[in-house]
C-alpha cells in the first residue's frame, strides 16, 4: 500500500563508487544466538540462508554493483529453516506488546502462539503484561500462560490481550526475568520505541553469554518505521479513517458553507492522511508533518478555503495530528514515557481558527470536528491486516527458533524479510512530496502544492 521509500530516488554516487542511500552489506547481517543444528520438526518448504529480496529495484541502484562484480545489497528473505538453534520441546517463549493499541495487536500474539504450539511443539509460552513493565517484578503483574485455547477468538477483538504500556525498563532487571522462567525467546510486537528496548534485551542477554532469541514484529500504525513497507494495522487505519472522511463530507454537503474536519494519526509521518484521503476521494485539502503550510496570506488555508466554499458551498479538511505544530507553538510540552514529544492539537485548533476567520469573511461557515483516532486504534484488524499479521507472526516464530536475535520481521518489495533492528531504527520512513504518493493527493484533491501565504 506504501511504495518503498528513501531507496530508490537519488542515484548518486558515494566514495566507494556505491549509491550511498542504500544500506552496506554489514548493516543486513542479522545476528544470531548460535548456529542452528537441529532438525526442524516442519516438513517444508525451507528457506536457505542464501535467499535474499533486494533492497533497490531501481536498475540506477544496482548498475554500480554489477559493474563492480559484487552482490547487490540483499536482506535476508524470511521462512522456516531446516535446522533449528533450539529444541523444541524444551524451550520457553515470551510475548510482549507496547505503546499505544492498534488494530492487529490480537491477531499477532495468536499467531505467534499457534505456531510455536502446532509448528514447534513449544508447550510453555509466557504472555508478559503491561509492556516491557511486565518484564520487571515491580509490574506487580504477573505473565499469563499461553496456549491455543488462551488466544483462541482473541483475533475477533480489538486492543491485546496482555495490555501494554510506554515508556523503558532497566534491561538488566528484564533479562534476570527471562533467566530465571528460562525464556530462551522473546518476541516484542511494537514501533521503534519497542524495538529499541528489545535491541537492548538482547544486548544485555549477549553480554552475560545467555542464548536469548529476541525478535521484533513491527507494531506502527503510522506506517513509520524504515525499511519496512507495512507495519500491521495501517490497512485498517486506513479503511476506518476513511469512513470518518465520509461521514465529515457528509456532514459538510448538509450545510450551507460547511466544512468538515478529520484529524488523522500521524505524529511525523502522513501516510495514514494521504492513503484515506486517495481511497475518500472527498477530500478538499490534506494536511500532512511532511509539508509545510500556513493559514494566513494569499495562498494560504484560509484562502484556499474560502475560493472552495465560494465555488461548491462544503469542503473537507484532513490535517495528520503532527502537521503545523509549529504554527500551534508545541514547543515546551515535555516528552511522554517514551521520550516522545508531545503534540498540540492541531485539530481542535484549526476548528478554531477556520471558523473564526471564515465567518470574518462573510461566509458564516458551519464547521463539524471528527477526531476517530482512539477509535480506529481500538478496532479489530480487518481482513487485510489479519491475513498479513498471521504472516509476521509466523515468520518471527521461525526467526527464533532459527536462532536469529536482535531483528526485526520485515515486509519488502512484497517478501518477509529479517531486518537488523539497528538498520529498522536508523531513520523514520517520512512521506516524500516529491514522489508519487504525494503526488496523487494533490491531483484528487485539487489542493496547490504550496500552501505557505504571501
Amino acid at each position: 500500500m506504501v511504495e518503498p521509500m528513501n531507496a530508490i530516488d537519488d542515484p548518486a554516487i558515494a566514495a566507494d563508487g556505491l549509491p550511498p542511500q542504500l544500506p552496506r552489506p554489514e548493516e543486513l547481517v542479522v545476528a544470531r544466538v548460535g548456529e542452528p543444528t537441529v532438525p526442524s520438526p516442519m516438513h517444508g518448504p525451507f528457506v536457505g540462508d542464501d535467499h535474499g529480496v533486494l533492497v533497490s529495484s531501481d536498475t540506477r541502484n544496482l548498475s554500480p554493483y554489477i559493474d563492480r562484480g559484487l552482490a547487490p545489497p540483499a536482506f535476508e528473505e524470511a521462512g522456516p529453516r531446516e535446522h533449528l538453534f533450539v529444541e523444541p520441546g524444551k524451550v520457553a517463549a515470551g510475548i510482549v506488546t507496547c505503546g499505544g493499541l492498534c488494530p492487529g495487536l490480537n491477531d499477532v500474539i495468536r499467531s505467534i502462539v499457534i505456531t510455536l504450539h502446532h509448528g514447534y511443539g513449544v508447550r510453555r509460552v509466557y504472555g508478559f503484561r503491561y509492556g516491557f513493565a511486565g518484564l520487571t517484578p515491580e509490574s506487580g503483574a504477573p505473565p499469563m500462560m499461553l496456549d491455543p485455547s488462551a488466544v483462541e477468538g482473541i483475533d475477533q477483538h480489538g486492543g491485546t490481550l496482555l495490555g501494554s504500556s510506554r515508556g523503558p525498563q532497566d534491561p538488566s532487571v528484564m533479562v534476570d526475568t527471562l533467566e530465571e522462567l528460562g525464556v530462551r525467546l522473546l518476541f516484542c510486537i511494537g514501533g521503534d520505541g519497542t524495538l529499541r528496548g528489545a535491541s537492548a534485551v538482547a544486548r544485555e542477554a549477549r553480554i552475560r553469554g545467555l542464548d536469548i532469541a529476541v525478535v521484533g514484529v513491527p507494531k506502527t500504525i503510522d506506517n513509520d518505521l524504515f525499511w519496512v513497507e507495512r507495519s500491521f494495522g495501517f490497512a485498517s487505519a486506513v479503511e476506518e479513517a476513511t469512513r470518518a472522511i465520509d461521514a465529515a463530507h457528509a456532514e459538510a454537503r448538509g450545510a450551507w458553507n460547511g466544512v468538515g474536519i478529520v484529524k488523522l494519526m500521524g505524529r511525523h509521518s502522513g501516510f495514514i492522511a494521504a492513503h484515506a484521503t486517495l481511497a475518500s476521494n472527498e477530500v478538499n485539502l490534506c494536511l500532512v508533518p511532511e509539508v509545510p503550510f500556513t493559514l494566513g496570506g494569499a495562498g494560504g488555508v484560509f484562502d484556499t478555503l474560502e475560493q472552495r466554499l465560494r465555488a461548491r458551498f462544503h469542503a473537507v479538511v484532513v490535517v495528520a495530528e503532527g502537521a503545523g505544530q509549529e504554527l500551534v507553538g508545541a514547543d515546551g510540552l515535555g516528552a511522554d514515557k517514551s521520550g516522545n514529544v508531545r503534540l498540540a492539537d492541531i485539530g481542535t485548533w484549526m476548528r478554531d481558527q477556520i471558523g473564526s476567520e471564515l465567518g470574518s469573511r462573510g461566509l458564516e461557515p458551519t464547521v463539524k470536528y471528527i477526531d476517530p483516532s482512539y477509535t480506529i486504534r481500538s478496532l479489530p484488524a480487518n481482513a487485510f491486516d489479519a491475513e498479513y499479521c498471521l504472516v509476521l507472526g509466523q515468520q518471527a516464530v521461525h526467526a527464533a527458533m532459527s536462532g536469529r536475535t536482535d531483528m526485526v520481521v520485515g515486509y519488502w518489495h512484497h517478501h518477509f524479510t529479517h531486518l537488523p533492528i539497528a538498520l529498522a531504527t536508523q531513520q523514520r520512513l517520512r512521506l516524500d512530496p516529491g514522489r508519487e504518493v504525494w503526488q496523487r493527493v494533490l491531483h484528487t484533491t485539487g489542493q496547490p502544492s504550496n500552501l505557505i501565504g504571501t
